[in-house]
């Protein structure tokens, strides 16, 4: 039998595990947004936006679909927040898990020197490979192995510029799967029991601003 009441020692541990946890995960994000020229103060201010926007999707489109609400389906359920209609799937964008990193992703392509030729070889690559990889699951929407993209962005961009790999991994690694696993996979998505489909609604810390994270980091 479980214990009725938890003991106050294992509650602060759990804390403070917790903490620790938080602050690893800033102190590695910190450092790998400084490598793309952020001050702290700026990389603080992304992952605060980030994390805020996280919870945002904004509505972009409706599709035709094979949507049909099924009430005892607890995703169906859970969302009834938005409003749904029978034989289309609504398209949103999550703030802080796609928009960012794209927004992000043009200023350091604008302000990081990189050859124009080189961002698209890479960009390319990443979408293709994201394609490759990614498939579609019912009731949800587009999945892909976590690692697949950012261990090829962090691959590309070191091959393809060994100066600006860093700022090319973190570029090719978000909009490679923008591209790759969402705008090429609208398609897939029509086949799909789903009332809505997120680009990049994973959340904060695993869709698309966390492939880019890891893209940098593996740059190191």
């Amino acid at each position: 039998m479980l214990p009725k009441q938890i003991p106050p020692q294992l509650i602060f541990l759990g804390l403070f595990l917790a903490i620790v946890i938080i602050f690893i995960q800033i102190e590695v994000f910190s450092l790998v947004l400084s490598k793309l020229g952020l001050s702290p103060a700026s990389a603080s201010l992304l992952l605060i936006a980030t994390f805020v926007g996280s919870a945002l999707n904004l509505p972009v489109v409706k599709i035709s679909s094979g949507f049909h609400y099924d009430e005892d389906n607890p995703l169906h359920q859970n969302l009834l927040r938005y409003k749904f209609k029978e034989g289309y799937t609504q398209i949103a964008i999550n703030v802080g898990g796609a928009l960012i990193p794209v927004l992000f992703s043009s200023y350091l392509i604008l302000t990081s020197g990189i050859p124009i030729i080189i961002t698209f070889l890479a960009v390319g690559i990443v979408s293709t490979i994201s394609y490759l990889f990614s498939r579609p699951i019912s009731n949800l929407g587009i999945g892909m192995p976590l690692f697949v993209a950012p261990v090829s962005a962090a691959f590309t961009a070191m091959v393809l510029s060994q100066e600006h790999a860093p700022a090319l991994a973190y570029i090719c690694g978000s909009l490679g799967v923008v591209i790759g696993a969402d705008l090429l996979r609208i398609k897939d998505i029509k086949a799909l029991n789903t009332p809505i489909a997120s680009i990049g609604g994973a959340g904060t810390f695993d869709g698309i601003f966390m492939t880019g994270l890891i893209a940098v980091l593996l740059t190191f």
